[in-house]
């Protein structure tokens, strides 16, 4: 484990990020002793300096939530993070690839809450009674924390769940309207289809996910608000994004498209 004052350097470092444009080595190297409960604690430290500057939080996301992604990661459950207002951006923002350092981008669905959710004990049925509608979106992770063999989900963790992004659509559903299960979605870069999937390949259903978030975000006593957008996690896994790439997320169930242009 690692003490406060220096979980309070590494997200002061975190933040310095954006101004020197050079990710940092891999935490677990230069941290040996660092542990996940340490990463929640440097993101927590993380946020508040961007709500200090000004940032809102707008909802949270979810990652990892399935099992190859997991292991990859050497983890056993999902990972999640707070979203600031600055990395939300409705469908036709045009993103600036100057501004981010690795970019990936996934597709998943969006909940937008109505009603306060808080665990914990949340269940699937309480999930239903709170959400609103859900969107079509596109994350695009990114890392302040630079990709390298070796990197875990204590790494990704203290790095906002690797959040660079979030592009919202348009399109409104009520879940009383669709099987969300099973919704796909194709993932496609400059009008080329690159991969498809299954909204069950979201812990078999993405209200799991928001069940899941509520339920840990207990445990540092957060709770979602009315309004607050929750990002359940890629049907796919993540495919890196350039400059000029034109990415759409295209869903059926009615739940439609979602693009974005990197410049």
């Amino acid at each position: 484990m690692l003490d406060q004052p220096t979980r309070e350097k590494i997200a002061a470092d975190l933040l310095d990020v954006y101004r020197t444009r050079e990710p940092l080595p891999l935490l677990t190297r230069t941290y040996p002793d660092i542990e996940v409960e340490d990463a929640y604690r440097i993101q927590e430290a993380f946020v508040a300096r961007r709500l200090a500057a000004g940032a809102r939080i707008k909802g949270y996301k979810v990652g990892l939530t399935s099992k190859p992604m997991q292991e990859m990661a050497g983890s056993t459950e999902p990972d999640f993070s707070a979203v600031t207002d600055d990395l939300l951006h409705p469908e036709g923002t045009p993103l600036a690839a100057a501004e981010l350092f690795s970019p990936l981008a996934e597709i998943e669905i969006a909940f937008v809450m109505k009603e306060r959710l808080e665990g914990p004990g949340i269940g699937p049925e309480d999930v239903v009674q709170a959400t609103d509608f859900v969107l079509p979106s596109i994350e695009v992770v990114d890392f302040r924390v630079g990709p390298a063999p070796g990197m875990t989900i204590t790494d990704t963790v203290a790095d906002l769940a690797a959040c660079g992004r979030v592009v919202l659509g348009a399109t409104r559903q009520r879940l009383n309207d669709l099987d969300i299960s099973a919704v796909t979605g194709q993932l496609v870069r400059n009008g080329e289809v690159i991969d498809k999937g299954s909204a069950s390949a979201v812990l078999g259903n993405p209200v799991n996910a928001v069940v899941w978030l509520a339920n840990k975000l207990a445990q540092f006593g957060v709770s979602f608000a009315p309004g607050h957008v929750v990002m359940t996690g890629s049907f796919l896994r993540a495919y890196p994004i350039a400059a000029g790439d034109h990415i759409t997320a295209r869903f059926d169930s009615g739940l439609g498209d979602v693009s974005l242009t990197l410049e």
